[in-house]
């Protein structure tokens, strides 16, 4: 982890070499965001409930999945952008370090611009609790953070299966970002208001039911079942195997030969 800090600092040393551009884009990176907010408000304007959730109950999952995907974002840019590393033959010099080759991908990029998104979804998470007509006890205290804690797991995990894609091929952007950018957005609501088959997929394929809806049903004390307070959990079981699956993915890999 001494390593991992160390290269943050350097990335934040060399963001502000450009103290007006880093101020610009994450100003830029905190209004674009904030639109997201914004259109779930306009949407509550005309209509009080989505299938009994609430204004805040539906912001509430909004901040824990933006969360997730905002905190890897920021900390774990490398791994998003695995597929450079394969295109420009940067995954060659990684391999000859003696060091472990996905913390070196994770510290290969890290983009602090994007935590002013990872400090929106704070500022909305707060709010939602502030506005939620919930008796914060211990038990849902626990399941406040495992959702939070999971959300990370999550993202982690996806993207991590996603870098895994590139020594397949390194042209499936699209693909990728099936299950990245567009089981974010879907995400954002709890998964119960669709259809079940979009709910089982992103139930027990992607677990994002067991971040955004099990645990949610609990926390509002829609369902009594104390298995929702774990549940969360279940995203490091989907953490394990997205690793093997990126170091087995590994052995299909040809160096760049220069």
């Amino acid at each position: 982890m001494g390593l991992y800090f160390k290269f943050m600092k350097i990335h934040f040393k060399s963001e502000l070499q450009y103290k007006l551009s880093f101020a610009l884009s994450f100003i830029s990176q905190f209004i674009v965001f904030f639109g997201y907010y914004f259109t779930i408000i306009c949407l509550f304007d005309k209509f009080s409930n989505i299938k009994g959730f609430t204004m805040y109950e539906v912001l509430l999952t909004f901040s824990i999945i933006q969360f997730g995907f905002s905190f890897c974002e920021t900390f774990f840019r490398g791994i998003d952008t695995f597929d450079d590393l394969i295109i420009n033959g940067t995954f060659d010099r990684l391999l000859l370090r003696p060091q472990n080759i996905l913390l070196q991908v994770f510290v290969n990029e890290v983009s602090f611009v994007k935590a002013s998104r990872l400090i929106q979804s704070i500022i909305i998470l707060i709010i939602s609790i502030i506005n939620l007509d919930v008796i914060w006890e211990f038990d849902k205290i626990i399941t406040l953070i495992f959702m939070l804690f999971a959300s990370v797991i999550l993202f982690l995990s996806i993207f991590i299966l996603a870098a895994s894609y590139c020594f397949f091929t390194v042209k499936g952007l699209e693909v990728r970002n099936v299950f990245t950018d567009g089981g974010k957005h879907m995400a954002q609501y709890p998964i119960g208001i669709f259809k079940k088959g979009f709910v089982f997929v992103f139930t027990y394929i992607i677990p994002y039911g067991f971040v955004n809806y099990y645990p949610l049903l609990y926390l509002l004390s829609k369902e009594n079942n104390k298995i929702f307070i774990i549940s969360p959990l279940i995203t490091i079981v989907y953490l394990i195997p997205s690793v093997i699956i990126f170091y087995k993915g590994m052995k299909r890999y040809s160096s760049v030969g220069s």
